[in-house]
């Protein structure tokens, strides 16, 4: 049990300074209790003949006592409700399902070739929009992004916290990192952030526009450490057929020329068959978008999700209800029995 919750017959408290409002239960019972022995009365009884006669007068101030006893309860329960109680069996507490989900992580080339126009506005941009959209679709899933040029770093750790991923995806681009492609280390950063060897279905997504020509780890030996730890490699290959737009970086600055497009799909298509996964091709955004569509219905996996949330959600239902209920009977008593003076 955490410092912050307190545990009473079964239920937690997840907001327990309220239950200091407790202590004014009695204090405020004392108070109605005593000024109702000193009290000459502002009510009246206005039951009919035969309930006036079965309720004698011994009864009338049992009933303003009891009158007072419910209000207390009343107040007790709205207190308890405001303590935020979770009671572990409530079946609408948990988050105990089965969902469609795996632990994914993205690994994005970012070396200034991506910055090719040949997609809209450059291939860079467009692996972003549709990175985003997929991220999007993935509800519940763990997923976490990799970007590398001639070294790698890890932008985001796996997260189910998509909103903040999209903001990592959105930042790619003003990375201080070295130039070059290092697809081998790329992978290798990706297959290390997943760690977890229980989970059944991990995935890396590796998209690149170029080939191996940095870094000190061989995509393939990457790849037999992705086969060892049960993860599936899926590799993309970015950029038209034939030749496209380049940055090329000159003496008098970075200029664009028309250059042949090379993706080593050789090494790629091996990665993929090495880890069980597979190489897709993309020449423009749509085909990008489709690749991606592909990799969501292929990994759609039925698993047990046993986790909760990261504070269980609270359930006030039975006290608020407790106290709707004793302040109605308060109500019904008060018109049935009595009515304030004119």
């Amino acid at each position: 049990m955490n410092s912050d919750k307190l545990e009473v017959f079964g239920y937690t408290f997840q907001s327990p300074y309220w239950l200091l409002g407790l202590i004014l239960v009695p204090i405020i019972g004392y108070i109605l209790f005593t000024g109702e022995r000193k009290r000459k009365g502002d009510r009246k009884f206005t039951g009919t003949l035969t309930v006036q006669l079965s309720v004698t007068n011994v009864w009338i101030p049992r009933w303003r006592k009891l009158l007072i006893a419910v209000q207390l309860f009343a107040f007790t329960s709205m207190i308890l409700a405001m303590a935020k109680p979770y009671f572990p069996g409530d079946s609408e507490a948990t988050e105990e399902e089965f969902r469609k989900g795996i632990d994914i992580m993205l690994a994005m080339d970012v070396s200034l070739s991506m910055m090719a126009m040949d997609f809209e506005p450059n291939r860079l941009e467009a692996a972003k929009k549709v990175a985003k959209e997929f991220v999007e679709g993935r509800i519940g899933d763990r997923i976490g992004l990799v970007v590398y040029a001639g070294e790698a770093y890890t932008a985001s750790p796996g997260t189910v916290d998509h909103e903040s991923l999209m903001a990592q995806i959105d930042s790619i681009g003003n990375e201080p990192i070295d130039g070059g492609t290092a697809i081998g280390t790329g992978l290798g950063t990706a297959v290390s952030r997943l760690r977890d060897e229980k989970l059944p279905s991990k995935v890396v997504i590796l998209l690149t526009d170029g080939s191996n020509n940095a870094g000190e780890v061989d995509p393939l030996s990457a790849a037999e450490l992705a086969k060892e730890k049960n993860v599936r490699v899926y590799t993309i290959g970015v950029g038209t057929n034939g030749e496209a737009p380049t940055p090329v970086i000159t003496p008098f600055g970075v200029r664009f020329e028309m250059a042949p497009v090379e993706i080593d799909e050789k090494t790629l298509r091996s990665i993929a068959k090495i880890t069980g996964g597979h190489y897709f091709r993309a020449t423009d955004e749509a085909s990008l978008r489709l690749i991606y569509e592909e990799i969501d219905q292929m990994e759609k996996r039925k698993q047990f999700n046993r986790q909760f949330a990261p504070e269980e959600p609270a359930t006030p239902r039975p006290f608020l209800l407790a106290a709707l209920i004793l302040l109605l009977t308060s109500w019904g008593l008060l018109q049935y029995l009595f009515t304030y003076e004119q």
